[in-house]
C-alpha cells in the first residue's frame, strides 16, 4: 500500500517564474497547488503534505510556516539548502531533500574549463582578439598540477574525476579525513586546510554554506595559498570574503580567481571584480545545463514515487549539518 494515494503538493516558485517543466506528470501523481509569495503560500500550506521549492526566498516560507499543519517533506530543487534552514524548520520533524547529483557533472565540466582557461591564458586571448592584436605567448600545462577540492561531496567527487582524467592530482578537504578514496589522491580533514592550501595549484570551493564555512576563505586562507595558485568558487558566495579576495589579487598573493557565485548577487556594475584581468566571472550558472529544469522535476518525481510507495527518500538533508550526507 502506498503511503499517500493522492498527496497534496505545494510548489513554491518566484513571482515571475513559470511552473516547472513536467508539471503535468506531477499532477498525475498528486493534487498540486502553486504559490509565489507569502500570501499565496499561507493559503496553500494548510493541508499540504509535500513542498517542492524552486524559489529560495526564506522570508516567505519562514513567515508562512505557522500555516503548515501537516507538512512532512520539503524538496529543494538545488544542491545547497542554506537558504531554507531557518530555525523552525531545522527543529521540526519535516524531512528535507535536495537536488544532489543533478548538477554535479556540469559543475565539474565548468571547473575543468576554468582551469584550462587560466592555464592556456584564454581570457587574454579573447581580449587580444577583440583588439585585433597578434601576440604569441607560451602557456602552462595542467598535467601534474595539484587541485585541492574544498568540499569532497558528490560535486567534489565529479570534479576530482575530471581533473584526474586531465592528468592533475586531486586532493580533497572534508569534515573528516578518508583513506583510500577511489577518486582523490587523498581526502584530508578540515583541520588540515591551511597546510593543504600551500600545496595546491588550483583551489576549488565546492562546499555547502554552513556556519563553519561562511567566510572561510579570508585573508588568512589567501596568505596560505601559493602565489601562483588560482581560486575557483562554484560553492556559495559567502564562503569567500570578497574584500580580502580583492586585496589578495591586487597584492599578488594569489594569481587569479574564477568566480561563479558571489556574496552579493547580481554583482553591482561598479564592483571592482569586473575590471580585474586575473578574474574570470560568470552569473551563477556553473551547473545550469540545457534541460536542467526538467531534470530537477524528474528527480523529484522519482523521489515522490518512493514517498507514495512508503520507501525511504533519497538525498535526505541533515538539517543540523546543512547538506545531504553520503550513503
Amino acid at each position: 500500500m502506498s503511503q499517500f494515494n493522492n498527496p497534496v503538493i505545494t510548489v513554491l516558485t518566484a513571482p515571475d517564474e513559470q511552473a516547472p517543466p513536467g508539471t503535468d506528470a506531477l499532477k498525475s501523481r498528486a493534487e498540486v497547488r502553486f504559490a509565489s509569495d507569502e500570501a499565496t503560500l499561507r493559503s496553500t500550506l494548510p493541508g499540504t503534505d509535500i513542498m517542492m521549492v524552486t524559489d529560495f526566498r526564506t522570508e516567505a516560507l519562514e513567515s508562512a510556516w505557522g500555516c503548515a499543519d501537516r507538512l512532512k517533506w520539503i524538496h529543494a530543487t538545488s544542491a545547497g539548502v542554506d537558504a531554507l534552514m531557518f530555525p523552525a524548520l531545522t527543529e521540526s520533524d519535516v524531512l528535507v531533500t535536495n537536488a544532489r547529483g543533478i548538477f554535479d557533472r556540469a559543475i565539474a565540466e565548468y571547473v575543468l574549463c576554468s582551469i584550462l582557461m587560466f592555464a592556456k591564458d584564454f581570457p587574454n586571448s579573447v581580449r587580444l582578439q577583440t583588439q585585433h592584436k597578434w601576440k604569441h605567448r607560451d602557456t602552462e600545462r595542467v598535467e601534474g598540477k595539484q587541485v585541492l577540492v574544498v568540499g569532497a561531496g558528490s560535486i567534489g567527487r565529479q570534479i576530482a574525476r575530471l581533473v584526474a582524467a586531465a592528468g592533475m592530482e586531486p586532493h580533497g578537504i572534508a569534515r573528516t579525513a578518508r583513506e583510500d578514496d577511489p577518486d582523490f589522491v587523498a581526502v584530508h580533514g578540515n583541520d588540515e586546510l591551511y597546510d593543504q592550501l600551500g600545496h595546491a595549484d588550483y583551489v576549488v570551493i565546492a562546499a555547502p554554506l554552513t556556519a563553519q564555512t561562511e567566510g572561510l576563505f579570508d585573508a588568512k586562507a589567501y596568505k596560505a595559498m601559493k602565489k601562483k595558485a588560482r581560486l575557483i568558487n562554484i560553492g556559495r558566495g559567502p564562503i569567500v570574503n570578497t574584500e580580502d579576495l580583492i586585496a589578495a589579487l591586487e597584492n599578488k598573493e594569489i594569481a587569479g580567481a574564477g568566480l561563479d557565485v558571489f556574496e552579493e548577487e547580481p554583482l553591482p556594475e561598479s564592483h571592482p571584480l569586473w575590471d580585474m584581468e586575473n578574474v574570470i566571472m560568470t552569473a551563477h550558472m556553473a551547473g545550469d545545463f540545457i534541460g536542467w529544469k526538467r531534470a530537477l522535476t524528474d528527480q523529484f518525481l522519482e523521489n515522490l514515487d518512493h514517498w507514495r510507495n512508503g520507501d525511504e527518500l533519497f538525498n535526505q538533508v541533515d538539517k543540523k549539518l546543512g547538506y545531504a550526507g553520503r550513503k
